[in-house]
Parts: structure tokens; C-alpha cells; sequence
């Protein structure tokens, strides 16, 4: 690492208010109970004035999420639904009682995934196959539940994917989440193309580092650092500028856009 002058960007920036972006909005969220995406994503959902109901595997802290999420937000509907994505039993009763608990549904967000450090020639069929399956094959199972809904309702949506830049970059250890996120991208281009035949937009973000304490269980510290220090500003996201931008590409403000992964890095794809 070479020294040079920190930028006036590396001071975190206090969150920025709502603005009713998703105002009379029916948001769904996977993978969101804990400090993480997810949780972020919902709760920046909420500050745009939706509805939402979040989704995970486990019960407690799901739990634990909507008593958080409903004393913030008291005048809104805050519900969930205990889901383990890698069944697509569970992920088709998911979107249904969305539908049902919500009264509709106007957002998806995809944001269940799995990482790990594991160098390709250590990694066993399991480790890879449950990356890709947490990661890549849920999102698909979810993905076209919502379509299959969207196709019947009489009106459209949007669903937005949490990809990554690992999905453009390399680095290691990383090749099972990487390949994983790539395939999240591809799936974003190629849906969007279909989903645009029953009024849905599908995009993606590509968050760079975003530091929160679920990361940090399956990432060393030290490699957390050293990826914060190359990016432009000298340091990660907080998880609320990744989920500022999703609730961005949720709204009506991004209307002619589908198809896209939007890169959320302070350097570059």
C-alpha cells in the first residue's frame, strides 16, 4: 500500500432522511434480520414510508428484528415470514404470504447470500455448492416466485438483487461468492429482459465493502482493513449507503432503468 492524503469523503456521513420515496410501497426483504444488508434495506424501506415484511431463516433474531423495526416505525405495518431460501417450497410460501399479509406486493428485494474464505484447491463440492446455493440459487427461487406473482396481479413491481463487485473483480479465496454474484448479474440481465412483459424492472447493486458485525464473523479483520484502504475514500460503505441505493432503484425515480447493476464503490467496477 502506497501512503497518500485522506480524502475529506473517508468521515462517515451522518444517514440521510426519507423523502417518501416508497410512500404506499409493499417492500419485501430476504435475508434481514441482524446489523447486515438486509436489515439496512428494510429499515430504509420503511424511513421511504413503505410496508415491509422481512424474511430469514432465523426465527429469533427475525423476531428480534420486527419488535426493533416496529418501535422505530410504529404507524407502519412491519410483518415477516420464516423462510430458509434454499427450499423452494418455503421461498414460493414466502411471496404468498407476502401477498396475503401485505395486501400486495410492489418490491422484492434479493438479498440473501453466503461468503466465506475458502483458496479453490481446499474447497470441497459441499462449501461450493452451498455458496452457490444460498447465494445464486436463491435469488432465483425468489426471483421467479415474484414473476409467477407479478404475471397474475394487475399491476406491476420492481425487485432489486444484492450482487457485488466480486462478481466484475478477483481475489481470493472468494471464487465459489464470486462465480455466485456473477451468476446474480447474469440472472438480473436475463430476467429483466422477461419480466418487463408483466410491468417489472429488475436491477442489481454491487456493493464494494460494507462493514457490519455478521461480516466480520466470516471475514478477518485484517482483510477488511486492507480492502477499505483501496477504495477511493479509505474506507467501507455503511450498510445504510447500500441500502439508500436500493430504495433509489425500488422507487419511481428509476423508472426507465432494468437490466443494470448499479456498482455502489467508492473506486470503480
Amino acid at each position: 500500500m502506497t501512503d497518500r492524503p485522506q480524502s475529506p469523503l473517508a468521515a462517515v456521513p451522518d444517514e440521510i432522511g426519507g423523502h417518501d420515496l416508497l410512500a404506499g410501497k409493499k417492500v419485501v426483504v430476504t435475508a434481514a434480520a441482524g446489523t447486515g444488508i438486509g436489515f439496512a434495506s428494510a429499515r430504509r424501506a420503511l424511513l421511504e414510508g413503505a410496508d415491509v415484511l422481512v424474511s430469514d431463516f432465523h426465527e429469533r433474531r427475525l423476531a428480534e428484528t420486527v419488535e426493533k423495526l416496529s418501535g422505530e416505525f410504529g404507524d407502519q405495518q412491519v410483518t415477516s415470514f420464516v423462510c430458509d431460501v434454499s427450499s423452494t417450497e418455503q421461498v414460493d410460501a414466502l411471496l404468498a404470504s407476502a401477498a396475503e399479509q401485505l395486501g400486495r406486493v410492489d418490491v422484492l428485494v434479493n438479498n440473501a447470500g453466503l461468503g466465506g474464505e475458502t483458496p479453490v484447491v481446499d474447497m470441497t463440492d459441499e462449501q461450493w455448492d452451498r455458496v452457490l446455493d444460498i447465494t445464486l440459487n436463491s435469488c432465483f427461487r425468489a426471483t421467479r416466485a415474484a414473476l409467477r406473482y407479478f404475471r397474475e396481479a394487475d399491476h406491476g413491481g420492481v425487485i432489486v438483487n444484492n450482487a457485488s463487485v466480486l462478481g466484475w473483480r478477483a481475489q481470493r479465496g472468494q471464487a465459489h461468492y464470486a462465480a455466485a454474484k456473477a451468476g446474480v448479474m447474469a440472472l438480473t440481465r436475463c430476467s429483466a429482459v422477461e419480466a418487463a412483459d408483466y410491468g417489472v424492472r429488475i436491477n442489481a447493486v454491487a456493493p464494494s465493502i460494507a462493514r457490519h458485525p455478521f461480516l466480520a464473523k466470516v471475514t478477518s479483520d485484517e482483510l477488511l482493513d486492507e480492502l477499505a484502504s483501496r477504495e477511493a475514500y479509505g474506507r467501507a460503505a455503511e450498510v445504510w449507503e447500500i441500502a439508500a441505493t436500493i430504495a433509489m432503484l425500488a422507487s419511481d425515480y428509476t423508472t426507465y432503468l432494468t437490466g443494470e447493476i448499479v456498482s455502489i464503490s467508492s473506486q470503480r467496477a
